[in-house]
This record gives structure tokens, C-alpha cells and sequence, in this order.
């Protein structure tokens, strides 16, 4: 069923990213995604994510997609090939300090607050401007590109129009390459908004 349900999503979004969310996964049930050909998971805790990377193949590309706090990026920076949630300046401040001890670049994207939720994070778009006109800062950080969530709502159209909102700051952001949206419950719409990354964890292994 995994097999198939991969093949589902990859045949309404194309060639865009699939990140498989692996959360609360088994080690057998993330091998059965693995033996499929695909190789980029993510984790959002990040005990579990290490746990995981100790014990699964070598060739994954793990993926940090949950709220990190700033005291556990050292664990991570090692290792991870994207984190998706630098939802703060001061964030990215750590991992660019880590990632200079480490002697690597560290692949991140910025996460925009586009939902209504005041339990979901994110940066403004102001926020993202100050970072832009401030790169020299982060020498050992490879912004790539822009990470959003949508509010959890029934509504279509409120959903479209968060998703909407982020692709136009990320079309006036010309140095990006991804722009990550989209989860089981709403990736077909950000598909048809713009999304070239996508989360999906549920419905892959339902």
C-alpha cells in the first residue's frame, strides 16, 4: 500500500519534492518507503530524528521539519541535509554559529507565518526582508527557499489564499529555488498554488 499511495502523489504533483513525513513511524514501515527508491524523510522532534538517522540507512536525507529549539541544533547540523523550520533570526544565528564549528553550509529554508493559529510559527515578511539584506551575517547558512503552513481549516479558498500570499513573496524572492507547501490534507491545492516541496506523512502511510 505504501508503494501505491507514493505513486498516487507523485502522479498529481510530477517531478516536485516529496518529503515523506516519517514522524512516529516504525523503522520497518520507513524501510518499506525507502525500498520504493525514495531517500528524502522528515522528522519534526528531534531525539526521534537522531534515533533515526543512528539506525537507518546512510543514504537517507533527513529533513528537520519541526519547531527547533535553539539549544538542540547542534545535535542535527552533523548530518541533516534541510531544515525547514529557521523560524526565527535568532535561530539562524545558531545555525550558522554550529555550522561554522562544524566547517559546513547547512541548507535551510525560512518559515513565513501564513496561518491564523497562533500555535503555528513562522517569520513575517518583513522578517525574511531584514534576513535578505543581511546574508553577509549567515556565511555558513544556504537559504533555499521559503517554508508555510496553512491554517487547519475546511475552507478551500482561506487555504489557497495563505498559500497564495506566500508564493507571491516567494516569486519576489529571485535567489529561491524551493518553495515548500503542502501536507496530506491540503497538498493538492498547494500544488495548484505554486508548491514545489511537499510534507505528506499520513496519507502515505494510511
Amino acid at each position: 500500500m505504501i508503494s501505491q499511495n507514493i505513486y498516487k502523489i507523485k502522479k498529481i504533483i510530477g517531478p516536485k519534492k516529496l518529503i515523506i513525513v516519517s514522524k512516529k513511524r516504525s523503522h520497518d514501515e520507513i524501510l518499506d518507503a525507502y525500498n520504493t527508491g525514495h531517500r528524502d524523510f522528515g522528522e519534526n522532534k528531534v531525539q526521534e530524528l537522531i534515533k533515526k538517522y543512528e539506525k537507518l540507512p546512510k543514504d537517507i536525507k533527513w529533513h528537520m521539519i519541526g519547531h527547533l529549539q535553539k539549544n538542540k541544533v547542534k545535535y542535527i547540523i552533523p548530518f541533516i541535509h534541510l531544515i525547514h523550520s529557521v523560524d526565527s533570526i535568532e535561530l539562524l544565528n545558531k545555525i550558522n554559529t554550529i555550522s561554522e564549528k562544524e566547517k559546513k553550509i547547512t541548507n535551510c529554508l525560512i518559515q513565513i507565518k501564513i496561518a491564523q493559529e497562533q500555535s503555528k510559527f513562522g517569520m513575517t515578511k518583513s522578517n525574511l526582508e531584514v534576513i535578505k539584506n543581511n546574508m553577509n551575517k549567515f556565511p555558513f547558512v544556504k537559504i533555499k527557499g521559503l517554508m508555510g503552513m496553512a491554517t487547519a481549516s475546511s475552507s478551500e479558498k482561506q487555504i489557497k489564499n495563505e498559500f497564495d500570499y506566500l508564493n507571491k513573496i516567494y516569486l519576489n524572492s529571485t535567489n529561491f529555488k524551493i518553495l515548500c507547501m503542502g501536507m496530506s490534507q491540503d497538498y493538492k491545492i498547494a500544488n495548484k498554488c505554486g508548491s514545489n516541496m511537499f510534507r505528506i506523512g499520513s496519507y502515505v502511510f494510511k
